[in-house]
């Protein structure tokens, strides 16, 4: 797109073009009836667009906490038959939806965008991501899964093997923010496990999720084993909970807090992908270009709604002004849009709380002396919940911003003069999901990730390097949550494993006439000798 097709909204981000297809050229009424057969609801409830407020999909089925014992109910009995189908027949699913998928893409990618309000590129990188997890569950499901031997307490006399079973149905939680990633990227390990899951995604995203659920059925999951209730978190979300054999959470550090308290009274395992306040370290050999780029992605991608997305930027003092004059032009020349169609870089924010939040974060950091360096305020003129991507100076404690989960366009920056300084603010934080280092040294890089307290880092990245290389786990430290989504320990945690031990030839006590004082000194014996053979 050449700035010829850019008009300019006022003195700030230009506007891209709008977009020919509307709303109501996607979301009809035959649209909303298909999704929704099957989901139990005593009610009906509404969503909404951010992009300009208005309602985008009425009638939807609002459900009660009966409704989702119900839900439990159908999802239970589906599991069974689901769990004793072979687990490379559970894998040939996924394989099959990652090509619905692909193919199918701009039905979705239209969705993501009038439910979220971000741009088609911010939505297509929700399909990346989705793909990649179901290729990847669909080959290493059955490596993941299959029993496997280990040494026993007596070596060839213990024969043991590890067994994993499905844990049965599993409550998952679903955030807005990404609602395809989040929702079906993590029902896609469980239901490869052998699970069935009852999700409840967010109200006003809830049409992504129904339409995953769509596509996976068409892939070959029966219709049972994945159950989507719809309602109010208050209402709805304790009652997922509460009937749960296993709970998977993401949105809120306070609300994590008692998704957990709830799972640990009822003795449930539950995995927590919370908040962040992520940083992003550029040391003063980076290659400035690199870095200028994956800070503008790193901090305003979805408007900044990202949960890894980047909130504080420490940049050596040395090549601080370099760096923030570059960042400074490009973050001001981002085209913000709300076309159902590539071009914009920037979209909305998804509702009037999210801009509340933003709006009081900055407002409050320059009253107490902070300095708006690019955006700083919202732009109505655009839609009703758009903020531009913001750039803070001479933020300091006590303001909100440096401390407080943002969760919008907003990032601040800070100056350092050695890396031992940098780390030490960057971890000075309860939160501990995502970090970015960039520099040319790849050796100090790595040396500096190792003492970030984060879950992942990312060299010379922002956060699509860690999250997308699925073959490793991904989640929180402290107040950023519990338990890890992707690699093995992402599947795992939907399994319950089993330990089945067979003892042959003599029993561990005493056998052939041995007195218990003879036995012991065989053991002692048998024992020494296994450490001088480094068996383990």
């Amino acid at each position: 797109m050449t700035d010829s097709h850019i008009t300019q909204g006022g003195t700030g981000n230009p506007v891209a073009p709008e977009g020919t297809r509307t709303a109501a050229d996607v979301v009809t009424p035959e649209l909303i009836t298909r999704l929704t057969r099957g989901v139990g609801g005593s009610g009906t409830t509404v969503s909404h667009t951010p992009f300009t407020g208005d309602v985008l999909a009425s009638a939807l089925p609002e459900s009660t906490p009966e409704d989702v014992a119900t839900a439990y109910e159908n999802a239970r009995a589906a599991q069974r038959a689901w769990a004793a189908t072979p687990v490379r027949r559970r894998a040939a699913v996924l394989l099959r939806f990652h090509d619905l998928l692909l193919r199918r893409q701009p039905e979705i990618l239209d969705l993501i965008q009038l439910e979220t309000g971000k741009t088609r590129l911010h939505a297509q990188e929700e399909v990346q991501g989705v793909t990649i997890v179901a290729r990847h569950y669909g080959r290493k499901a059955p490596a993941y899964l299959r029993p496997k031997g280990h040494l026993g307490a007596v070596p060839t006399l213990t024969k043991v093997t590890e067994l994993r079973h499905p844990r049965g149905v599993v409550g998952l939680i679903a955030p807005w923010n990404y609602p395809l990633q989040l929702s079906v990227g993590d029902a896609i390990p469980a239901f490869v496990a052998g699970n069935a899951v009852v999700m409840k995604p967010d109200t006003e995203t809830a049409l992504s999720a129904l339409w995953a659920r769509e596509l996976m059925v068409e892939a070959g999951l029966p219709a049972g084993v994945w159950q989507i209730v719809i309602g109010d978190g208050p209402v709805v979300g304790p009652a997922v909970v509460e009937h749960a054999d296993y709970v998977a959470f993401t949105g809120s550090t306070r609300t994590g807090r008692e998704v957990a308290q709830a799972a640990a009274a009822r003795l449930v395992g539950c995995s927590l992908e919370l908040g962040g306040k992520n940083a992003m370290l550029v040391l003063r050999d980076a290659d400035l270009a690199r870095a200028v780029d994956g800070a503008v992605r790193g901090s305003f991608a979805s408007a900044g709604q990202l949960c890894i997305s980047l909130e504080r930027l420490y940049v050596h003092e040395s090549i601080a002004d370099a760096f923030l004059e570059r960042f400074v032009a490009r973050t001001k020349a981002m085209r913000l849009g709300t076309a159902l169609a590539y071009g914009a870089e920037m979209g909305s924010l998804v509702s009037e709380r999210q801009l509340e939040t933003v709006t009081r974060h900055v407002d409050e950091a320059v009253s107490k002396g902070a300095t708006v360096l690019a955006g700083g305020r919202a732009r109505p003129d655009i839609g009703p919940y758009f903020y531009e991507p913001t750039i803070l100076d001479g933020v300091e404690s006590p303001m909100a911003v440096c401390a407080e989960e943002t969760f919008g366009p907003v990032v601040s920056v800070y100056r350092f003069r050695d890396e031992g300084e940098a780390i030490e603010r960057a971890n000075a934080t309860s939160y501990g999901l995502n970090a970015s280092v960039w520099t040319k040294d790849a050796r100090r890089g790595r040396a500096i990730a190792t003492r970030l307290r984060a879950g992942t880092v990312n060299l010379n990245e922002s956060y699509a390097a860690a999250f997308g290389s699925v073959a490793s786990p991904m989640g929180g430290m402290g107040d950023s949550g519990l338990g890890r989504r992707h690699g093995s320990e992402g599947i795992l945690r939907f399994t319950e494993p089993q330990t089945v031990a067979q003892q042959r030839l003599m029993p561990l006590g005493p056998a052939f006439g041995m007195t218990d004082e003879k036995y012991a000194d065989f053991m002692t014996r048998s024992l020494r000798a296994l450490k001088a053979l480094r068996l383990r």
